[in-house]
């Protein structure tokens, strides 16, 4: 998600107090998402590593022991609105205002272009999520919310007011109503307020408007979101004290974390975004606070994680299409 101003604010606040910081995915016609406008190239910058290593879970210290993230895909998913699964693709944006596309298979990007809201002069991407129609709602860290096309990187300002129900920043993604094909846009409050630490949906379809689902239980911080076209939605997040960073499934009705698991060797640092497609989970991080990022895989089938490509620029958001593949 955000490594986004207010974010890096806090995580100097957290440096200085105690000397660490842990830190801070859509298919449709002709939306930019497929295979044929999609050049098989790796922007500068990019590199991959093979290097696999366990991402152990460790509960031990959690009074309420949650299972590890069933992951493993459910059959019947609704896809008759959706291309070739395989063709879609996910896309990040960067603090530069940058519009990628991420290819899972080989780990490549490409530069689909620089977006040009009318945002206020200093005010920076935070978060994305992309429908599946190739929408992607980006957030701005003053808190308004842009339509974006994914073919044109073109941004128009929407009808969102911001600060709504407290919710100033949060984390996005789509997952579907149970099987599909109708989806919800979830929001996760990036604040540390007690009443805002929660779950909400928007209403991208009308008005805009937000409403407050639950607070998370047990209590997450700085989640990001990304959901599944069988109706699963999961968070990247840290925790309180804790090594690392999680992935967990999150219970859409009641905010509750159903599913977790633990990567103790992923650092989300000053930025970072996150992404399920083909089964894994890609997480987005800037985990030496470089400005730029570092892209993990994380596969819940054999619970390993590996670098797999490097961006010379700082991504803080990742959009995927809930028709996107959920087998490799």
């Amino acid at each position: 998600m955000r490594a986004r101003t207010h974010s890096l604010r806090f995580g100097a606040i957290v440096a200085a107090l105690f000397g660490t910081f842990a830190g801070l995915a859509a298919c449709g016609s002709r939306t930019g998402l497929f295979a044929d406008e999609y050049a098989d190239t790796t922007s500068d910058g990019s590199t991959r590593d093979g290097s696999t290593t366990d991402a152990p879970t460790d509960r031990a210290t959690q009074p309420d022991v949650i299972p590890p993230i069933d992951a493993r895909p459910t059959p019947d998913v609704d896809r008759n609105d959706c291309p070739d699964a395989a063709a879609t693709l996910v896309y990040v944006i960067t603090t530069d205002n940058e519009l990628f596309s991420f290819y899972p298979p080989d780990a490549s990007f490409r530069l689909i272009g620089r977006i040009a809201c009318p945002a206020p002069q200093g005010t920076t991407p935070f978060s994305m999520a992309v429908d599946r129609t190739g929408v992607a709602q980006v957030l701005f860290n003053d808190g308004n919310l842009y339509r974006v096309s994914t073919l044109t990187a073109a941004c128009t300002q929407t009808t969102f007011r911001p600060n709504q129900q407290g919710f100033s920043t949060f984390g996005m993604g789509y997952a579907t109503k149970e099987l599909g094909p109708d989806e919800t846009l979830f929001v996760a409050a990036d604040n540390r307020s007690a009443i805002t630490r929660g779950l909400a949906s928007i209403d991208t379809v009308g008005n805009y408007a937000l409403t407050p689902i639950a607070n998370f239980n047990p209590p997450i911080d700085r989640a990001e979101l990304t959901g599944t076209g069988d109706g699963r939605l999961y968070g990247f997040y840290t925790k309180e004290n804790a090594v690392g960073s999680f992935i967990g499934e999150i219970d859409k009705q009641s905010a509750r974390v159903v599913g977790e698991t633990q990567l103790r060797d992923v650092d989300q640092g000053s930025g970072w975004a996150f992404a399920y497609w083909g089964g894994d989970f890609y997480l987005f991080t800037d985990p030496d606070g470089s400005q730029a990022s570092r892209v993990t895989r994380y596969r819940p089938s054999d619970n390993s994680t590996a670098v797999v490509a490097n961006l010379g620029t700082l991504v803080v958001g990742a959009g995927v299409s809930t028709c996107a593949p959920n087998v490799p």
